[in-house]
């Protein structure tokens, strides 16, 4: 796991670009601690920080460049398939020109290399890992930069009339020297409607964030983008089998999914909540591995906010050497101006994983497995139940729009609630249907409540995109709920805050239950195999061997802290300030965000937390940044 950069362009000379490369590494020291390199040519300088996982000797850093000098590759992330690959480019191609590769480390950097030296761009689809990499060809003088299929690896780029530039991080590139860079105003509303902004675009006008399963080819002529992998299209019908036999494919998918993700010369971890997914990842990890595995809980004094219990039930299982981090709420609000420092993108959510890298870092562990991607896969997020109970509501709309109207009048003099509006406004929508009430399951506001803040251009536009590329809306709704998710709000706001914040204390995070092969057979599933009465029913089914019956019942909890009162209370000046700082930009309505404030200081049921702390967040990190409105 590292930081890549690098600068493509004739504008600028050898040296300038160095230089920028040597600011960019600067900036991401954080995410490579063991080395930093740097590569250049007339046309493009290269740079790299290193956190070495696999293969720690010094022949294995970056910029790294091929035996006979033709190729020279930066890389940030991990091939989990790498050994069986590398056996087979040990061997001559048949009917190939290509001859057996002589490896000279035992890295994962150098297989990527050489499958890209024998496939070309074809080489991802025999990839299976969490990457992002660029790859400069020094005889075609052409730069070939991709990102993994499933998003966790993030890659940001700018490319103009200046050359190219791409980094691991967004505030490199901010702070390289390449030009000036403004706050991108077209994506305020998406931003302020589901606190993150959807790739391509980000916060900032003319940086833009590498798609999931896309890859770049640049020249100094021209730069094409390329689409080399789908989910929509990769899910194919597949064989009939019982659940039974299903069960136990999603048993043997998961088990070499985790297998794979053990691999590690470095002291190798878990995140243990004590919920399903992650007591199935330390169950299967322990089951794989010769050793007593690591496992890390952050847990609460106070009792409604602590999971420790659950947690040290698995631990107790399955023989773990359990690290149980006990902190007060205080301990974390202590934590909150690093975490905010440590932001590379901004966004609503993030400081828990900051504490908990943190704390599992300290430890002496360099990676660890996550359970991020269950829910999503296995449907395990209360939109799935809401979207199948609105599936057999179909009726609704052969009642007259008027009438609906009207029902959406009354539900809004009920006691207001979030819930009440959304669903007021989902039966003013023209029809009632998965395609009109999903934007609505993770958005902070309604629409109308959106207008009320800023004029709402394009909030819905990515999400809308991810919709109409939708399969199997009716005959398997929860596989397009899963990719709805997966597309959206796992990408963009779980995945992106993850990697930033663990690699703020350069931890590798590994998610099993991404493995695209497991993703592609859970979702060509039926609805009937995954939700038939409780959420991850199948999850469980498979793995219930591991899973003791009071962590399957015990109800959801998440991480829960008492940002309602620090809002009000410890942080109420740093917030005070920030929305101050936020009306003075004049980017919302007059008077908006202000209003939006008090609203949740006087304890409007509407104005909860979440709904202002995204905007205050904004707010700091362009003053942190200095970026201009």
């Amino acid at each position: 796991m590292c930081g890549i950069n690098g600068v493509f362009s004739l504008k600028y000379s050898k040296e300038q670009k160095s230089s920028m490369i040597c600011a960019m590494n600067t900036t991401l020291a954080h995410r490579g601690p063991d080395n930093a390199g740097l590569w250049s040519a007339e046309e493009i300088s290269l740079g790299h920080r290193r956190l070495s996982i696999i293969d720690l000797s010094e022949e294995s850093n970056q910029p790294f460049v091929s035996s006979d000098g033709r190729y020279v590759i930066v890389y940030n992330g991990e091939l989990y398939n790498y050994r069986e690959l590398k056996l087979e480019l040990q061997r001559a191609a048949k009917g190939s020109v290509h001859q057996a590769y002589i490896f000279r480390t035992g890295s994962d950097t150098e297989v990527v290399l050489a499958a890209f030296v024998r496939y070309g761009y074809k080489c991802l689809e025999y990839f299976n890992g969490m990457f992002a990499f660029a790859i400069y060809d020094t005889e075609q003088k052409k730069l070939f930069i991709a990102r993994d299929r499933m998003g966790v690896k993030p890659l940001y780029y700018s490319y103009g009339e200046e050359g190219l530039i791409f980094s691991s991080e967004l505030r490199s590139i901010l702070h390289s020297g390449f030009k000036k860079f403004k706050l991108n105003k077209e994506v305020l509303s998406e931003y302020t409607l589901y606190q993150t902004v959807m790739a391509p675009n980000t916060i900032i006008k003319g940086i833009r964030f590498l798609e999931a399963g896309h890859y770049m080819v640049v020249t100094a002529e021209a730069a094409e983008m390329v689409q080399y992998y789908n989910l929509n299209q990769a899910l194919k019908e597949k064989e009939v089998l019982t659940y039974s036999e299903i069960c136990l494919k999603v048993r043997d998918l998961l088990t070499h999914s985790v297998q794979r993700r053990l691999i590690s010369d470095v002291p190798i971890g878990a995140f243990l909540s004590g919920g399903i997914d992650s007591s199935c990842v330390v169950g299967l990890m322990s089951e794989l591995s010769s050793s007593r595995i690591n496992t890390f809980n952050v847990s609460f004094d106070e009792g409604e906010f602590s999971e420790s219990k659950y947690a040290k039930q698995i631990a107790q299982k399955f023989n773990t050497v359990h690290h149980e981090i006990r902190l007060q709420p205080t301990d974390f609000l202590n934590q909150l101006p690093a975490a905010l420092k440590a932001m590379d993108h901004p966004s609503g959510d993030g400081p828990n994983t900051y504490v908990v890298s943190k704390a599992t870092k300290a430890q002496g562990i360099t990676v660890a497995l996550s359970g991020i991607g269950g829910d999503e896969v296995f449907a395990g997020y209360d939109v799935f139940k809401r979207m199948k109970q609105l599936q057999k509501k179909a009726w609704l709309n052969a009642f007259p729009l008027f009438i609906r109207k009207a029902g959406a009048g009354a539900l809004r003099m009920q006691k207001p609630s979030v819930a009440n509006y959304k669903m007021a406004e989902l039966l003013e929508k023209n029809k009632i249907d998965f395609k009109h009430a999903y934007p609505l399951s993770r958005s902070l506001f309604t629409e109308s409540q959106l207008a009320l803040l800023i004029e709402p251009k394009d909030a819905y536009s990515s999400i809308k995109k991810v919709m109409a590329e939708l399969p199997w809306q009716n005959q398997k709704l929860l596989s397009a709920v899963s990719i709805a998710e997966i597309n959206t709000y796992l990408q963009h706001t779980l995945l992106r805050d993850t990697d930033q914040m663990s690699m703020a204390h350069a931890l590798e995070v590994r998610e099993p239950f991404l493995d695209h092969q497991l993703v592609e057979f859970v979702l060509g599933l039926d609805d009937e195999h995954k939700f038939p009465h409780t959420p991850k029913k199948l999850l469980v089914d498979s793995l219930s061997h591991l899973l003791p019956e009071e962590i399957v019942n015990r109800k959801k909890m998440g991480f829960v802290l008492p940002w309602q009162e620090w809002l009000k209370k410890d942080l109420y000046e740093f917030c005070e300030a920030q929305v101050k700082g936020m009306e003075s930009r004049s980017l919302f309505k007059e008077g908006a965000i202000a209003k939006l404030w008090q609203d949740f200081l006087n304890g409007h049921p509407m104005v909860n937390w979440s709904r202002i702390w995204h905007l205050i967040v904004l707010n700091h990190w362009l003053d942190m940044h200095k970026v201009e409105s």
